[in-house]
């Protein structure tokens, strides 16, 4: 499953919230470095309990997400996190 998101590096706390189907991220780690992107996939990857690549936006604040996720598990993670 392929996903949009937008995040926003340097934040307080990794946060995690969803909003018509695009994923708004807060991540710890500022975007240098590659440091937000590694926080990215680790973080959303023990979150889904599976693979998430990077297959778009290196360098954005908005990212395109390949998620090894069928969309139904996907969403349901989502109802049960809030």
């Amino acid at each position: 499953m392929i996903i949009d998101a937008i995040v926003k590096p340097s934040s307080r706390k990794f946060e995690v919230k969803l909003v018509d189907g695009k994923l708004f991220i807060s991540l710890t780690e500022p975007a240098e470095k590659n440091k937000a992107n590694l926080e990215l996939i680790k973080e959303l990857s023990r979150m889904l309990g599976c693979d998430v690549r990077l297959v778009g936006g290196a360098k954005s604040k908005r990212k395109r997400l390949k998620l090894a996720i069928n969309e139904a598990t996907f969403y349901e993670t989502f109802q049960t996190h809030k």
